[in-house]
């Protein structure tokens, strides 16, 4: 019988290549029991965690982005297992922070965002410890916050907001802006936080303090905020926050009661017939909504909340940004959407449409796509603008009047379209998959540049924003099981063997590498399709390492012993003996003949 294809979360197939699952699994259900860890760096200088955090960071965008000393991740990978994971424990012994370099990027409104660059060797070791200590905050952090966590995204914010405000008639919104959150956290408090949530380590705590205060080059060190570009920061940044949220769900969806209720349902009735005031929080990041039923609620919850940021965080917000909405009258904005309650009938709900800053942003990023195809027509250039479409119809798609907002959006761009492809465009060309999948059914016949079919703008319809499933959790086995599906066809023991045993004198990338295409080739030899074995299984560079060759994914490949023979062999005698020993009706010579002419041997 068929199988159908594996559900996959990468980030939890990294974890089973270097069995480390089990050791987060504990430290999530530990932390649920309130536990106190006061040995976590044991378990971020191990060497399974170390060369996982080499595999998760490698694949990152700004993995090959370098810090002050002008490294970047291939360095780093052709560093051997033994010395990568020797370099990290004699950093973290003596943890002393590289200088991290600024980087000024340009926001939307003209102003400047500071990013602070990080050298690629304290991103590894960030990416060491956010390893250990996010199983512990996950397990502690509110149910309702999705900027930066696992399996959550901006999608679950705003349906999360729509919910609220269409199902349970919250009219009023306060919005609350944060002035400069970023720039102005106190770090002794978010120790103290950290302390509070188990995170009791002192070498620990005293290794983080320093990366806080990392040198940032030409700037000086630090005495408060946590730099943007950070691996930690964004972990950090909840860390932070996670304080506020359980301070608004204390007061009503966490209320404690006299009583204990079986059903949370029944608690929140009780809830109502008391004297006390209806109050959820959405968060996604620093931006966050507080949602309440009443103007009086609303103002008492704007005032007590600008003071218990002020008193307890040390932040202040932004007197201009920050307002009470009342949904029945003017638009509230979220994460690039404004949305507003309109009467339908007797009852209303949500109309929501894109941002005027969005739409804005939208026109000037798809005309900029559309310059780079005239200027320099490629298939790349072509592909990149049908990206750019694709992406912005799937995050805006959530607004429930997005296509009133893409009309206005295709109107401007189409022009600018229509001017600059003149000349390259034509009406013969292929639909690709991802054409026929989103927009096969658009009844128009589409502009092709380069024989591809460009995305059309216009063609876009709203789709309901799903809720948070919140059984899905990546530190327990019935919260993977809704996203991912373990090796089931493949032989673990293998898999860690070869984590456990790096190829001596081989790089950090090929030994990670290696692990991977055991798993994609299905435990198999690429030449004959039979099961390769520990005593009978080697990785062979499809362009040899001395004609630059290198330890790339896309460059090996997995075969059995006497197979990579055959692929190097030169002499009569010896080919045929290679070919009685695999049998040759198990060799796929098509690939056994591309392997030995890269290598630069005659086909058999």
């Amino acid at each position: 019988m068929a199988t159908g294809k594996l559900k996959k979360k990468q980030t939890i197939r990294n974890n089973e290549y270097y069995d480390t699952q089990a050791v987060f699994d504990d430290l999530y259900s530990k932390a649920k029991q309130n536990h106190s860890f006061t040995n976590l760096l044991e378990i971020i200088e191990s060497e399974q965690n170390i060369l996982l955090a080499y595999r998760n960071i490698k694949k990152n965008k700004g993995s090959k982005t370098s810090g002050t000393n002008k490294s970047n991740i291939i360095d780093v990978g052709e560093k051997e297992p033994w010395r990568l994971v020797s370099y990290v424990r004699a950093r973290l012994n003596n943890f002393t922070p590289h200088s991290v370099r600024r980087v000024e990027i340009e926001k939307y409104n003209g102003a400047l965002r500071p990013l602070g660059i990080p050298t690629i060797e304290d991103r590894l070791i960030q990416q060491c410890i956010k390893q250990v200590l996010e199983p512990i905050c996950e397990a502690q952090f509110y149910k309702h916050s999705y900027g930066f966590r696992p399996n959550r995204s901006t999608h679950h914010a705003i349906a999360r907001t729509m919910f609220l405000t269409n199902r349970h008639n919250f009219q009023y919104v306060v919005d609350i802006d944060i002035k400069g959150f970023f720039d102005n956290v106190n770090h002794a408090k978010l120790l103290k936080q950290m302390w509070a949530l188990g995170i009791r380590d002192k070498n620990l705590l005293c290794i983080l303090s320093k990366m806080l205060k990392a040198e940032i080059k030409g700037i000086g060190i630090p005495t408060k905020g946590v730099p943007q570009g950070g691996i930690l920061s964004p972990l950090l940044s909840n860390i932070v926050l996670n304080e506020l949220d359980w301070w608004i769900a204390n007061q009503w969806d966490n209320k404690k009661t006299v009583k204990d209720y079986a059903y949370q349902s029944n608690k929140l009735k009780a809830l109502k017939r008391s004297k006390l005031k209806e109050v959820y929080i959405v968060r996604y990041a620093d931006d966050f909504k507080l949602f309440c039923k009443n103007r009086d609620a609303a103002n008492k919850l704007f005032t007590a909340t600008k003071q218990w940021l002020s008193e307890r965080l040390g932040l202040e917000i932004s007197p201009e940004k920050s307002k009470i909405v009342n949904l029945k009258r003017h638009y509230s904005e979220f994460l690039g959407i404004r949305l507003k309650l309109w009467k339908r009938g007797n009852q209303y709900a949500v109309k929501s449409y894109m941002t005027e800053k969005s739409v804005k942003k939208c026109k000037e990023n798809l005309k900029g796509k559309v310059k780079s195809m005239q200027k320099e027509t490629t298939i790349a250039s072509v592909m990149n603008f049908n990206a750019a479409v694709l992406g912005v119809h799937n995050y805006y798609s959530v607004a429930t009047n997005v296509n009133l907002d893409f009309c206005k959006i295709a109107y401007s761009v189409n022009k600018s379209l229509k001017c600059r492809t003149k000349r390259i465009s034509s009406k013969k060309g292929k639909k690709s998959k991802t054409y026929q999948k989103y927009y096969g059914d658009y009844d128009k016949p589409p502009t092709f540049v380069h024989e591809i079919a460009l995305f059309p703008i216009v063609h876009i319809s709203n789709k309901k924003a799903m809720g948070m499933n919140q059984d899905i959790c990546n530190y327990t086995q019935a919260g993977r099981k809704l996203i991912h599906d373990n090796l089931s066809n493949i032989n673990s023991e293998i898999v860690y063997y070869l984590m456990r045993n790096p190829v001596f004198g081989e790089s950090a990338e090929f030994n990670d590498n290696r692990i991977s295409l055991y798993v994609a080739q299905n435990g198999k030899c690429f030449i004959t399709g039979e099961a390769l074995e520990i005593s009978n299984m080697e990785v062979h560079h499809k362009t040899p390492q001395q004609h630059k060759g290198k330890d790339s994914y896309k460059n090996l490949v997995f075969v059995s012993g006497y197979a990579h023979k055959l692929i190097h062999a030169t002499e009569q005698a010896t080919i045929e003996k290679y070919i009685r020993i695999l049998t040759r009706q198990a060799i796929d010579f098509k690939r056994l003949n591309q392997l030995r002419v890269s290598v630069g041997n005659l086909e058999i």
